[in-house]
């Protein structure tokens, strides 16, 4: 018989993008109710299950294996972000923080039930082996994918330097599978490339939101105010998030201090505010935010904030929608849950979930003839995803997105960035339009 507990832990929050989450301390409050008879009910058929199974199944079963398995179910019943962690998956998913892990160099997210690669990060193993966005895994070292969790994926994936795994894919065009090796390397994301652009405009690319992000971008930054920068562009497109730490201290360092960057509230309907914390020191230069639908979390949150602000001409095309909130909670044996407990909202109020951040300025990725493309996998088109609580109820600020799906190119040509040239020549004008005499 269960007694009445109470219980407090020290969690994690956590919005999961891909290969990268938020995290903030948190304390949670647990009641357990003992007088609650159907919740009581349930656990001991789930009980009864478990013991069934392990005195009458035809084979000797682990119970910890049995135990896990059912957690799995449980977790997967819910939206695509909430899943089971074993305590290795665990380990790996704070590895993910700090920039550098063994593996091939994927996104991947579940669609159609099927384990669907988003993209391949840049000069990694899966990039080079010709890895494609829109690839179905359905095969990993020759083992089904069916039904596999994210977690799980993952942790099939990765693994030490100079190993081999095969996926098999699917992939449009293709008439049947094909096998594709990749020998595993680090994973080193370099999260900050910056330089100096035509008529001194700064560029800064910020590929993914780590624990040294941050740091890294106020390097860049310094190095770019030396160099007598005018402007910025701020390169969001493709970063599949991360910290949320992250994402806060990036935009601290375009607004003045005390400035709302984000919000998140869960069923409860309480507020959890964060803020710009920066003294009284930041960059203030004409800025232009690149995004695409390869935007996601981290990367929404900074270009929500600074468009809200109105710091920021957001430029490109609506962003991929990941709008909740991740509690990663330890369990007692190392392992842990991630649990979707929250959604998060620009400072206007906006909820992000599965709309996206709408450019102020949309201008899509030319291409050339014979470019190959792929089309763009967003939140609303993972299986069980949340909908948007905002506009569900009709709210002025929500922004409306594109239904039509969006064939974007497999890798952005620095020579033919058209999304980039059109920021630039916006800078240019808003420089030259500051510069007229004025007239009386």
């Amino acid at each position: 018989m269960f007694s009445r507990k109470t219980a407090l832990i020290w969690i994690l929050i956590a919005i999961i993008s891909c290969t990268g989450f938020f995290v903030s301390k948190w304390s949670l409050l647990e009641d357990v109710d003992a007088d609650d008879n159907s919740h009581y009910t349930r656990i001991k058929t789930f009980a009864e299950s478990l013991s069934l199974v392990k005195k009458n199944y035809v084979e000797e079963v682990d119970e910890k294996d049995l135990v896990y398995g059912a957690i799995k179910g449980m977790l997967s019943s819910l939206d695509p972000h909430s899943s089971f962690m074993p305590p290795e998956a665990f380990k790996e998913m704070q590895i993910d923080t700090k920039g550098e892990f063994g593996g091939l160099g994927i996104q991947i997210g579940i669609k159609d039930n099927m384990l669907t690669i988003i993209a391949p990060i840049e000069d990694t193993p899966a990039d080079k082996a010709g890895v494609q966005a829109g690839d179905k895994i359905i095969k990993i070292d020759g083992e089904s994918t069916k039904d596999i969790s994210l977690v799980d994926a993952v942790a099939r994936l990765r693994g030490p330097k100079g190993t081999s795994v095969t996926i098999t894919i699917m992939r449009e065009g293709l008439e049947e599978p094909m096998d594709i090796a990749i020998v595993r390397d680090i994973i080193k994301l370099k999260s900050v490339k910056y330089k100096v652009l035509e008529d001194n405009i700064g560029y800064v690319k910020l590929t993914q939101f780590q624990e040294k992000s941050a740091g890294d971008l106020k390097k860049a930054m310094k190095k770019l105010t030396e160099s007598n920068i005018n402007a910025l562009v701020l390169d969001l497109r493709n970063n599949p998030g991360g910290l949320l730490k992250g994402a806060v201290d990036v935009t601290s360092q375009f607004l003045p201090p005390g400035k709302l960057v984000v919000y998140i509230k869960g069923r409860d309907g309480d507020k959890n505010e964060f803020e710009t914390q920066n003294g009284n020191t930041y960059f203030d230069y004409p800025m232009v935010v690149l995004v695409n639908g390869g935007s996601a979390s981290a990367s929404e949150i900074v270009a929500g904030a600074l468009q809200d602000w109105g710091k920021a001409v957001v430029l490109g095309t609506e962003t991929f929608g990941k709008g909740s909130v991740q509690t990663v909670i330890p369990l007692s044996d190392g392992s842990a849950l991630r649990l979707t407990t929250a959604r998060y909202y620009t400072p206007k109020g906006r909820s992000i979930q599965t709309t996206g951040i709408t450019p102020d300025i949309i201008v899509k990725l030319e291409t050339k003839d014979g470019t190959k493309t792929h089309p763009v996998l967003r939140e609303k088109d993972l299986d069980k995803h949340l909908e948007n609580d905002v506009s569900k109820e009709g709210s002025d600020l929500q922004q409306g997105g594109d239904e039509e799906p969006i064939e974007v190119p497999l890798k952005i040509d620095e020579g033919n960035d058209n999304q980039l040239q059109r920021a630039v020549d916006l800078l240019k004008g808003l420089r030259i339009l500051k510069e007229l005499p004025k007239t009386g």
